[in-house]
């Protein structure tokens, strides 16, 4: 497939889908996508049209066998550079145009494949590593997306994709288990059967919030770290992540809010809750160093659990987070 090339009405549909799974399935990111350049914002919601439509193959199939062969065929099709599939051939599309490297979507794939067999995470560091495969990989390759390739910014991508994912985790926990996942590590919960978590009552309520209230205190260690990259990224583009990461983060701090009940409703961040969050990023947060100085070093410490792995390790992880 040549991939290069394309002309403003090759890529009208592509752009007008992508738009269209934004709007519907990414509501935070669809909202920070305005603070962002033309190029960069066309760039960023096709990569997440990318990344949905591969977890959607996983989750909306008509079978785990189906799922399983679809994925495997997807990441065929990555490998070979080549896809009659048009959302991934878009992809390769785009792969091919930001420079990005293909393993890191490999590790994106094997971790949404991972969710196709029973999820009972064992541990915090087994939940980070997934972290990283589903939504570490994103951020490194929206480094990419908006033309960052500054080998110091790639940890910090990774941490902000992780910090998001273990937001999403924590409020959604009841749809998780209402397909048969328990993403709460047993070491923090007891090897709990994913029903029990569907409404948790009594002394099971208590051990369940607490975990939840350490999964988000780990995760505003892994946003703090995120946030210290922005300065890598073009000036503009630092607005538009920095507003998607705060309002991530609302959902988090709303869940705490409601002393950490996932299981009543599904925490969403209000419009005006949103335009309050942009305000006060974009007024406040320039002025800080952060926004304009490099860190001065990445905490290693962040990563401990993903360089001890196999998984990670022999794919992209080590090449970039190193």
């Amino acid at each position: 497939m040549n991939v290069s090339g394309r002309s403003g009405s090759d890529m009208a549909a592509p752009t007008a889908s992508a738009e269209s799974v934004l709007a519907a399935k990414g509501r935070s990111f669809h909202w920070a996508r305005h603070l962002l350049g033309a190029l960069h914002a066309e760039r960023a919601t096709r990569l997440y049209r990318l990344c949905r439509y591969i977890d959607d193959l996983a989750d909306e199939g008509d079978s785990t066998a189906l799922a399983k062969q679809v994925l495997s065929c997807a990441a065929a099709s990555i490998r070979d550079g080549y896809s009659n599939d048009p959302v991934i051939q878009d992809g390769l599309a785009l792969m091919h145009e930001c420079g990005m490297d293909a393993d890191i979507f490999l590790d994106l794939i094997a971790g949404v494949q991972s969710d196709l067999e029973p999820v009972r995470m064992p541990d915090l560091d087994s939940l980070l590593r997934y972290c990283y495969q589903v939504a570490g990989t994103v951020g490194l390759m929206m480094c990419r997306v908006l033309d960052t390739d500054v080998r110091a910014a790639y940890p910090h991508a990774i941490d902000l994709g992780i910090a998001m994912q273990l937001t999403n985790i924590c409020r959604d926990i009841a749809a998780d288990a209402a397909v048969d996942r328990r993403y709460l590590p047993t070491s923090m919960v007891g090897d709990l059967s994913p029903e029990l978590l569907l409404c948790p009552s009594g002394q099971l309520s208590f051990q369940v919030k607490a975990c939840v209230s350490s999964l988000l205190d780990c995760a505003e260690k892994y946003y703090q770290s995120g946030e210290l990259g922005l300065s890598y990224l073009p000036v503009r583009a630092r607005g538009g992540m920095l507003v998607a990461a705060r309002v991530y983060r609302e959902i988090g701090r709303q869940l705490r809010a409601r002393d950490h009940v996932y299981w009543s409703e599904r925490v969403v961040v209000a419009p005006w809750r949103k335009a309050a969050i942009t305000s006060q990023a974009l007024v406040a947060v320039p002025f800080s160093h952060f926004f304009w100085q490099h860190p001065v070093r990445h905490d290693n410490r962040l990563h401990l659990a993903l360089s001890s792995s196999p998984a990670c390790s022999a794919a992209s992880f080590l090449r970039y987070a190193a």
